[in-house]
């Protein structure tokens, strides 16, 4: 485990009334990986769901001339996961100030999951949400936590999700397995979900796992990006343009390029990982 620095522990009276919020769910680590589809004994009300299914489906095509799955969120998704261990408590706080950025890009059209993983564990993964000060809130409830970092169960996370685009991911170490990351990489890279990590360098350390970071984004088509815990306007431009990229693609980027600073960054990271 690498060298953190102390930080004092949350009351066990602030911790429970944290675990009691709205949204705010405890998930215990490790967590287990994206299982594929298992075959379920039919059951009548399966059956029934099966057909309101068929026919939402059919009326979504009338409507819009394309068939989207029945079980297909219409909605985007984006999980926004952070290192929130002791070390990371200067980048914390940057990032907790521009939480609202990836939902204000499009306002109503992203719906967004904070996952945060301290202790050794990934201990929040909130409901998805369009709303920036539902995340604001959940982020200033939460505090840095000495540990290893669990990146891996986030991307396990966008696996079991359905809807999720892109998980959006700022760290600065990797201490977990490396087979199991290629694989859940590989997984999400097949299903069109995109890592995208900003990776911070400021420990002299970090710069070490900058190839594994690299790695893992390649093989989902996603990209890393620098992280700068001092400059929360260059942040904030990043976010919004890795919103966008969310919900439109690189098509869209291209359409934002010119009223965004970083979609083209972004796009730039995109087309030479």
């Amino acid at each position: 485990m690498r060298r953190r620095c102390g930080i004092a522990l949350r009351s066990e009276r602030v911790i429970d009334a944290m675990a009691h919020k709205p949204n705010f769910v405890l998930v215990p680590d490790p967590e287990p990986e994206a299982e594929e589809d298992r075959q379920q004994p039919v059951t009548l009300f399966g059956q029934v769901r099966a057909l309101a299914q068929s026919v939402a489906s059919h009326l979504v095509r009338g409507v819009t001339g394309a068939q989207v799955p029945a079980t297909q969120p219409l909605r985007p998704r984006l999980i926004f996961g952070f290192d929130a261990t002791a070390s990371r408590e200067p980048a914390w706080a940057t990032a907790r100030a521009v939480t609202d950025a990836l939902v204000k890009a499009l306002p109503g059209e992203l719906d967004v999951a904070l996952a945060v993983h301290g202790g050794s564990m990934l201990h929040t993964f909130t409901e998805f949400t369009a709303d920036p000060n539902r995340l604001r809130d959940r982020a200033a409830g939460i505090s840095c936590i000495a540990g290893f970092t669990r990146l891996l169960p986030i991307l396990s996370r966008a696996l079991s999700n359905q809807g999720v685009r892109v998980v959006t991911y700022i760290g600065d170490v990797f201490e977990e397995s490396p087979v199991r990351g290629r694989k859940l990489a590989d997984a999400m890279g097949q299903r069109g979900i995109r890592l995208i990590v900003l990776h911070d360098t400021a420990d002299w350390n970090a710069k070490r796992d900058a190839e594994a970071f690299l790695d893992l984004a390649r093989r989902t088509g996603g990209c890393v990006l620098p992280f700068d815990a001092h400059a929360p306007g260059r942040l904030r431009e990043l976010l919004a343009a890795v919103a966008v990229y969310a919900v439109g693609g690189q098509q869209m980027l291209e359409e934002k390029r010119e009223e965004m600073p970083g979609a083209v960054l972004l796009l730039e990271h995109l087309r030479n990982p």
